[in-house]
């Protein structure tokens, strides 16, 4: 008898010839006593969504924006359309919209914030056209902090024509998200913003829409049937998940979505508030310290600039004494440069370079 035929009759049994244990085996496998992968579902109460079939698991939110960019834009969209996008965008809300402006021949408008980090709502109506198709807005802005009034831009886009997505990467962890109070007809957030596992994320859609737009993947599972003449499409929300799906992030997005829930994000928004309260008042002590954002309603993002050393240095320094913090330009070059911070970075630069040469 070979090595591998005594090793596989040795498993799982004591001695060699034992007979195969299944239940054993089993037990290694605790999901094997599961009846339902919950997850999408769980996902579909945490944003209040109508149907479990509007939530669509993708790798990231942006993959989410993406696909709502290379699908229903590129269906809906025609040459001379307006998408409204903010100053105060993510690089993943900014860059899908261009690449879409230069291949539809769009126009892509920019809604205004002022110098404290304001959404400025008037300037955003301005903007509204019978032309204009989207709006994409930063639920709360990754570098300011700023929540943008959502139900607002939502009712003035709607009295325009033009549907809804806003990017929650940065709402969903600091307060309860109702897309249906809301009324937007997209939302995206990541599911490791929230706690979960990397490599998941999440679309809403109303369902409506999901089912008038064309698949942005194609390949196993986003089907009903294949024939060499033509492919029918699965129903929602497997139309929009090729491939094998993210099994194992699913669930641990669920299990982090139990735990915020468990927590309460009432509660997590009102200890923040206090967080932030506390933080903004000890860090406008810090001579020579400059704090970017302090719209009046904003999360609890604490961004700042501060004279004599290089932000690298600064972040090296805070990072050794075990506090997280994020250095750069935080994906959002556009809002830096908006805020006069590209050139303050320039200038550091030079001084890194006059000190050691």
């Amino acid at each position: 008898m070979s090595e591998v035929s005594e090793a596989m009759d040795a498993r799982p049994g004591d001695r060699p010839g034992a007979p195969f244990d299944v239940e054993r085996v089993r037990a290694d496998f605790p999901i094997l006593n599961e009846t339902v992968q919950g997850a999408r579902d769980k996902v579909r109460d945490f944003l209040n969504a109508r149907d479990r079939k509007e939530i669509i698991f993708t790798s990231n939110v942006t993959e989410a924006i993406n696909l709502v960019a290379k699908s229903w834009g590129r269906a809906f969209l025609e040459e001379g359309d307006e998408v409204i996008i903010s100053e105060m965008e993510h690089h993943s809300n900014i860059v899908p919209w261009q690449m879409l402006r230069d291949e539809k021949g769009l126009t892509l408008k920019i809604a205004s914030v002022s110098d404290d980090g304001v959404f400025l709502l008037d300037d955003f109506k301005q903007l509204l056209t019978e032309r204009t198709k989207l709006v994409a807005i930063t639920h709360v802005s990754n570098v300011l902090g700023t929540i943008t009034p959502a139900e607002e831009i939502v009712r003035l886009a709607h009295d325009a024509g033009a549907k809804v997505l806003f990017d929650g990467a940065q709402a969903v962890v600091h307060m309860p998200v109702d897309v249906q109070a809301l009324d937007c007809d997209f939302y995206g957030f990541t599911g490791h913003k929230l706690y979960g596992p990397s490599g998941i994320g999440v679309l809403y859609g109303k369902a409506e829409l999901l089912d008038a737009m064309p698949p942005f993947l194609g390949g196993g599972d986003m089907i009903r049937s294949v024939t060499f003449e033509k492919t029918t499409y699965a129903p929602l929300p497997a139309k929009f998940e090729a491939g094998t799906p993210p099994i194992v992030q699913a669930i641990g997005l669920g299990a982090a979505i139990d735990y915020v829930s468990a927590l309460g994000l009432a509660n997590i928004a009102a200890h923040e508030r206090d967080l932030l309260t506390y933080a903004t008042q000890r860090l406008a002590s810090v001579e020579g310290l400059r704090l970017i954002g302090t719209a009046p309603d904003k999360a609890s993002v604490a961004s700042f600039t501060m004279e004599s050393a290089h932000p690298h240095d600064i972040s090296t320094v805070i990072d050794r004494a075990g506090v997280a913090i994020r250095a750069g330009h935080h994906c959002a070059e556009p809002l830096m440069a908006r805020l006069g911070l590209v050139d303050v970075l320039v200038d550091a630069l030079e001084t890194v370079r006059e000190i050691f040469g």
